[in-house]
C-alpha cells in the first residue's frame, strides 16, 4: 500500500508530499497517463492553498475552502486532488491545445498550463473578483504568468478565446449554455460537473454535429454555479424540518398530498440485491434517477433525526414520490462473507400506497442488478433545447433552460416506467 498524505501535520517536505499524493492517485486509478502524472508532480499545490498546512493541501480527498458566504456555506474552493486528476484525464489534453477553465482556483489552471506546454494557451475565469485576484497572484508567484485570468460570468464562456479545443468547468452546473458548445472547436471536448435529477457527474462531452455526446461520466461534487447559470433545488419539508425531499428538475409533488404520509407506518421491501463494503454503486443511483418518475433526494437533519426514516445516505438518498406516498433507498446488513460485511438494498415506503411504491422501487433495484450493474454505463447527450422530440435519441429526457439532456442506457426500455421522451 502506498503511503498517503492524509496527516495535515506531516513534517515531510512539500516535494515529498507532492510525490506521495501523485503515487496515491496513480494507485487509486485517478491518474493513468504520464502527462497528468507529470503535471501533478510539477505544480506546487500547497502554494495555491496557503490557508492550510501542506499535509492538508496534498491530501487526496481534501477540499480547501477559500471563501464562504454569510451563512458559512463554501462558495469557492480548491477542489480535491482526486477529482482534479479525474477531470484532467477525462479531458485528454495534448500539447499545443487552446484550453479554458470556468471556475478559477489557480492550481488546476497551472496543471492545464503544464499539459498544453509553451505552444498552448490557457485561460481561466470566475465571476468573483476575489477568486480571480487570488488566482492571478498565485499563478504569477509560481511561474505560470502565461495563464490568462479573466473576471466574467461563466455563462458566457470565453468569446475572445474561441475556438477552444477543451473547456473544463470546475463548478457544479445545472445547465449547458449555448456559448459553451458554440465556442468549442469541431470535435472539441467539454468536461463539466453536470447536475441531472439531483445527481452530479463529471461528464466528458464531445461535440458532434451540433450536440454533445458523453465519453465518460464520474461521480463528483462541486460548489454550485453563481450568476446567470445558478439554479436552486426545490425543497419539500416533512415532519417539521426533520426530513427533506429535494427536487432538482421537476416539482411533481403536491406538498399537501404528503400530509400525514409519515403517520401510516413504514413499509419495508427487500430486493435480494447485495453490495459489499467499499463497493461503489453510483450506477444504481443513476439508474433510479432515469427509471422512475417523481425522482428526488431525501435528506435528514442530523440534529432533528428521530430515527423514523433509515435512508442509505442521510445527506442525499435516492427517493421517489407518487401522489401522497413516497419511498427511498435503504440498506440492511446481512450475513457476512469471511472478513467482509454484506448489505442488502431495499426500499422503505410511507403513505397510503407506501408498500406498492416501495415494491416498485425495489423492483427497479433488481432490474439494475440484472441488466445494468455489470454492463456499460449510459450515454449522456445534450441537445439544444429547441430540438424536436423526434430528433432525440431514446432515453430519459431532462429538459433544462438551454439544452435537453438525454440519459440513454443500453437496451433502453426494460423496466422504464414512463414514456422516456415525454417527460416535461
Amino acid at each position: 500500500m502506498t503511503e498517503t498524505t492524509e496527516n495535515p501535520g506531516s513534517t515531510a517536505s512539500p516535494d515529498t508530499l507532492r510525490d506521495l499524493l501523485t503515487d496515491q492517485l496513480i494507485e487509486q486509478g485517478n491518474i493513468h497517463s504520464k502527462p497528468v502524472e507529470a503535471a501533478f508532480r510539477a505544480v506546487p499545490r500547497h502554494l495555491f492553498a496557503p490557508e492550510v498546512a501542506p499535509g492538508k493541501a496534498y491530501a487526496a480527498e481534501s477540499v480547501v475552502a477559500t471563501k464562504k458566504d454569510e451563512h458559512g456555506i463554501t462558495v469557492s474552493s480548491v477542489s480535491a486532488p482526486s477529482i482534479q486528476a479525474t477531470m484532467l484525464e477525462q479531458a485528454e489534453i495534448t500539447p499545443g491545445m487552446r484550453v479554458a477553465e470556468i471556475g478559477s482556483g489557480g492550481v488546476n489552471a497551472a496543471m492545464l498550463a503544464e499539459l498544453v506546454g509553451e505552444d498552448g494557451e490557457v485561460v481561466t475565469g470566475d465571476i468573483d473578483l476575489f477568486v480571480t485576484d487570488r488566482a492571478r497572484r498565485f499563478l504569477d508567484a509560481t511561474g505560470y504568468a502565461r495563464v490568462r485570468v479573466v473576471t466574467a460570468d461563466g455563462e458566457d464562456g470565453f468569446p475572445g478565446h474561441a475556438p477552444l479545443d477543451r473547456l473544463l468547468v470546475t463548478v457544479g452546473s445545472w445547465d449547458i449554455p449555448p456559448a459553451w458548445m458554440d465556442q468549442l472547436a469541431d470535435h472539441g471536448r467539454l468536461v463539466v460537473p453536470l447536475r441531472m435529477r439531483g445527481l452530479t457527474r463529471s461528464v466528458a462531452f464531445d461535440k458532434e454535429d451540433g450536440h454533445l455526446v458523453s465519453r465518460s461520466a464520474e461521480i463528483c461534487g462541486f460548489v454550485t454555479m453563481q450568476g446567470a447559470g445558478a439554479h436552486k433545488e426545490r425543497l419539500l419539508l416533512l415532519r417539521g424540518k426533520e426530513i427533506g425531499l429535494r427536487f432538482d428538475d421537476d416539482w411533481g409533488a403536491d406538498p399537501e398530498a404528503l400530509n400525514g404520509a409519515l403517520d401510516t407506518g413504514r413499509a419495508e421491501v427487500w430486493s435480494g440485491v447485495t453490495v459489499g463494503r467499499g463497493e461503489t454503486f453510483g450506477g444504481l443511483q443513476m439508474w433510479l434517477a432515469t427509471a422512475v418518475d417523481g425522482f428526488c433526494q431525501l435528506s435528514v437533519d442530523a440534529k432533528l433525526d428521530t430515527g423514523l426514516v433509515a435512508p442509505q445516505n442521510r445527506i442525499a438518498c435516492p427517493a421517489v414520490v407518487e401522489g401522497g406516498s413516497f419511498a427511498y433507498l435503504t440498506v440492511n446488513r446481512t450475513e457476512d462473507v469471511p472478513g467482509e460485511p454484506v448489505f442488502e438494498f431495499g426500499a422503505h415506503g410511507f403513505g397510503p400506497d407506501g408498500p406498492a411504491v416501495a415494491g416498485r422501487f425495489a423492483e427497479q433495484i433488481r432490474i439494475w442488478d440484472r441488466d445494468y450493474r455489470h454492463g456499460p454505463d449510459p450515454v449522456i447527450y445534450a441537445y439544444p433545447a429547441a430540438t424536436p422530440e423526434e430528433d432525440l435519441p431514446q432515453g430519459r429526457v431532462i429538459p433544462k433552460r438551454h439544452v435537453r439532456v438525454v440519459i440513454s442506457w443500453p437496451q433502453e426500455g426494460q423496466g422504464i416506467q414512463h414514456n422516456p421522451t415525454k417527460e416535461k
